[in-house]
C-alpha cells in the first residue's frame, strides 16, 4: 500500500484525532447527562465541518511541498473531499438506523451521547482495521475491485427497494441473538450498561442498544469503505476522510434527528450514489471516471435529493407510515 502523505501528516492527523475526542470527552462529562437542541448540534456539525476542510488544507499543503506539484495537489484534496462527502452522505443512512434503534429502546435523549461517543471510538478503530485490510486486498488482488464494484451496485438496488419502508427491529437477528445470550434489565440504570437484580449483574438495555449500533456500523463500513476506495487507491486519503466523517457522527445525529421527516426521500439518493461509485469500479480499467466528475455527481445527487424532500415534506413516501 502506498501512500503520498509524508509520516510527519500521519503523526498530525493522530494527534488531531486524539485531542479533538479529548476535547469531545472533556465537555461530555462537564455537560452531564442532558438533551442536545439543535442549536447545539449545529455549532458543534459547524466545527467539525470547519476542521475537516482545515485538515484538507493542509494536505494540500503536505502534497505540494512534497512533490511540488500544484496540480497533484488538487487531485488528491479532491479525492479527499469526495472521499468525505461519500462517506459523510452514507452516514445520513446510519443515522436513521441509529434513530431507529433509540426509538425501539426508548432511550431517553440525555443518555444518547454517551452511546454515540463510545459508538464513534469503536467505529474509528474498526474502520482503521478495515481499511488497512481493504488497501492490501486491492494492492495484492486487483479483481477484488470487481468484487466491490458489484458488491455496491447490488447494495444501491436493495437500499432503492427498501427505501420508505419502515423497517422492523423486532426482526433483527443480532438483536434476537443478543436476547438469548444476555439477560437484560426491563428498566435503565442511569448511563450504565451493566446492573444488579436479584443479587445478579445482568445488562441493561443501555448496553444492547451499543451492541448493535456496533453491529450497524459494521455494516455501513462494508458499504463506504469500498466506496472511497472507488476514488483513490491511497490509504491515508480513505482513512482520514473516514475518520473526520465520523467525528462529527454525534453532532450530525442530533441535529438531522430534528428534521428526519425533511429527508424522507434520502435513501433514494444514497442508493443512486452506491450504484454510480460502484460502476465507477467495475469500469476503472476501461475508463477512469475523473475525480472532478465524482464529487459533482455526488453533490448533484445530494441536492436534488434534498430539494425534492424538502418540496415533498409532507408528503409520505411509498410504504411510510403517516
Amino acid at each position: 500500500m502506498e501512500t503520498i502523505a509524508p509520516l510527519w501528516l500521519w503523526t498530525t492527523f493522530g494527534a488531531i484525532v486524539l485531542v479533538s475526542l479529548f476535547i469531545d470527552f472533556v465537555v461530555l462529562r462537564k455537560q452531564g447527562s442532558h438533551d442536545i437542541g439543535v442549536k447545539e448540534a449545529l455549532n458543534w456539525s459547524l466545527v467539525w465541518i470547519a476542521l475537516s476542510f482545515l485538515f484538507n488544507g493542509l494536505f494540500w499543503w503536505a502534497v505540494k511541498d512534497s512533490t511540488g506539484s500544484t496540480e497533484m495537489a488538487n487531485t488528491k484534496s479532491l479525492e479527499f473531499l469526495t472521499g468525505y462527502l461519500i462517506e459523510k452522505s452514507l452516514a445520513v443512512d446510519n443515522i436513521f438506523v441509529f434513530l431507529m434503534i433509540f426509538t425501539y429502546f426508548a432511550v431517553p435523549t440525555a443518555f444518547q451521547k454517551r452511546v454515540l461517543m463510545i459508538g464513534i471510538i469503536g467505529a474509528i478503530v474498526l474502520r482503521t482495521v478495515m481499511i488497512l485490510v481493504g488497501g492490501w486486498l486491492l494492492a495484492e488482488f486487483h479483481w477484488v475491485l470487481y468484487v466491490f464494484g458489484a458488491f455496491l451496485i447490488l447494495t444501491g438496488v436493495k437500499m432503492w427497494w427498501a427505501a420508505g419502508k419502515e423497517p422492523d427491529l423486532e426482526d433483527n437477528p443480532a438483536l434476537k441473538l443478543l436476547r438469548k445470550l444476555l439477560p437484560v434489565s426491563k428498566n435503565y440504570d442511569g448511563e450504565n450498561f451493566w446492573t444488579v437484580e436479584n443479587g445478579k449483574k445482568i445488562a441493561t438495555p443501555l448496553f444492547m442498544v451499543i451492541c448493535l449500533i456496533a453491529l450497524t456500523d459494521v455494516i455501513f463500513a462494508v458499504d463506504s469503505i469500498p466506496a472511497i476506495f472507488a476514488i483513490t487507491s491511497d490509504p491515508f486519503i480513505v482513512l482520514t476522510s473516514n475518520v473526520f466523517a465520523i467525528l462529527g457522527l454525534r453532532a450530525m445525529y442530533f441535529l438531522l434527528a430534528a428534521v428526519a421527516n425533511k429527508f424522507h426521500l434520502l435513501n433514494y439518493g444514497l442508493a443512486v450514489i452506491l450504484v454510480f461509485i460502484g460502476t465507477k469500479m467495475c469500469l476503472i480499467d476501461l475508463y477512469k471516471i475523473p475525480v472532478g466528475v465524482s464529487l459533482g455527481v455526488v453533490v448533484g445527487i445530494l441536492a436534488v435529493t434534498m430539494l425534492l424532500s424538502a418540496r415533498t415534506a409532507n408528503v409520505p413516501a411509498k410504504g411510510q407510515k403517516v
